[in-house]
């Protein structure tokens, strides 16, 4: 099992969070690729704050205002893993959320959160969140800072109101620590939070494989301006963190609906979900609706699965024991019709030998496309190739 364990001792960042994650060993290429797909340039550093080596990401970009809706848009074009995209989305999703507490309305403009360094941070953060295949997250308390910080709304109290929010809706704990500034930023919080949420674990045993750190553009003379970050190989069962099942019946919806039900659970934080055809009382034909989530997730996820569904009732089996096997995400190239692809490729391995391959569909259905042939045969090359590669 490879756990994460983070220490925000000093405070996080979008900025700091992707680079923590390069420094223990996340694919650069990758993480890169995707935040040049937002902004026109970012560039990684190797500095030093306070005695302590770090990583330094900066994206170069401008200040812009936008609305959740332009926000995830942005994020749909961005070129990185499904897996990672679907983060990203609850990344921003979670500070959506924030700001409508703050500000009392459904209709907020993201402001700084909204620009293209953020987004830019937050899909690099979540792609090397997905490449290190991390199987749990330890985090620890989050030093929020104090004083004062100018932001679009003029100075506010820290935690800024966003931040205070994101955190107060999550599992984290915080600590006001002995440093003066803004430590936390609401894109730090968020991606805590979501990470804790995906695969949050109190554990924090092991042996340590990586430690690195991500370096803050402010260099103080009192503090390293850093987050740190260590991978830990845990010898633990092959089953991982337990999960609740969430079921209802339902017979009165079209299919259309069910589609929709089930995109929204995974987007709103589900591990998985689906639809299973069943006969009814009466003989009447139905449909199961199964979600999968985390126990921290399950009343959450219920209440919007029997808003999205009309159901009266939601069961809950909880903490179920799953099988989760060893992945990694590589990518691989092939080359049909004379179109070339770089085609993403999720292998699993049990006992160290893979055992599965499987292409993201999502890019083998966009050059299928391309070169005019089916998926069906797509997806065998891409995998044909991949298989190669044992």
């Amino acid at each position: 099992m490879r756990l994460l364990v983070i220490d925000p001792k000093f405070g996080a960042a979008g900025d700091m969070v992707t680079g923590a994650f390069l420094a223990v060993g996340a694919d650069r290429e990758a993480v890169v690729r995707a935040m040049r797909s937002v902004v026109a340039d970012p560039t990684v550093d190797d500095v030093v704050r306070c005695g302590m080596p770090a990583v330094l990401v900066k994206t170069h970009a401008g200040p812009a205002h936008r609305t959740l809706e332009e926000v995830l848009a942005r994020v749909e074009t961005a070129d990185a893993p499904a897996d990672a995209l679907i983060l990203a989305k609850r990344v921003f999703a979670r500070i959506a959320s924030a700001e409508e507490q703050v500000h009392g309305t459904h209709h907020v403009h993201f402001h700084e959160v909204g620009a293209d360094d953020a987004i830019a941070d937050v899909i690099g953060a979540c792609t090397g969140f997905v490449s290190l295949n991390i199987d749990a997250v330890h985090i620890l308390p989050i030093s929020i800072g104090s004083g004062t910080v100018n932001c679009a709304h003029g100075i506010m109290p820290i935690p800024a109101p966003a931040t205070a929010e994101i955190l107060k809706n999550s599992d984290l704990t915080v600590s006001a620590g002995e440093f003066s500034g803004e430590l936390c930023t609401p894109t730090g919080a968020a991606l805590l939070a979501e990470f804790s949420a995906t695969c949050g674990t109190s554990e924090h045993t092991g042996r340590i494989v990586s430690v690195g750190c991500g370096a803050g553009t402010r260099d103080p003379a009192d503090h390293p301006n850093v987050l740190r970050m260590m991978v830990m190989e845990s010898a633990v069962p092959f089953f991982g963190p337990q999960v609740d099942v969430l079921e209802t019946n339902v017979d009165d919806l079209s299919g259309e609906v069910l589609a929709s039900v089930v995109s929204q659970m995974i987007e709103s934080g589900a591990r998985d979900a689906c639809v299973v055809p069943i006969v009814m009382k009466k003989g009447r034909p139905g449909h199961l609706v199964r979600v999968i989530c985390l126990p921290a997730d399950s009343e959450r996820l219920a209440r919007l699965l029997a808003r999205e569904t009309g159901s009266l009732g939601i069961r809950c089996m909880p903490m179920v024991h799953r099988f989760v096997a060893d992945r990694v995400i590589s990518s691989e190239t092939v080359v049909v019709n004379g179109y070339t692809f770089a085609i993403d490729v999720k292998t699993a391995f049990m006992d160290g030998a893979a055992y599965s391959k499987k292409a993201e569909f999502d890019q083998v259905q966009k050059a299928a496309d391309t070169v005019g042939v089916s998926v069906r045969d797509m997806k065998r090359i891409v995998e044909e190739e991949a298989w190669k590669r044992k």
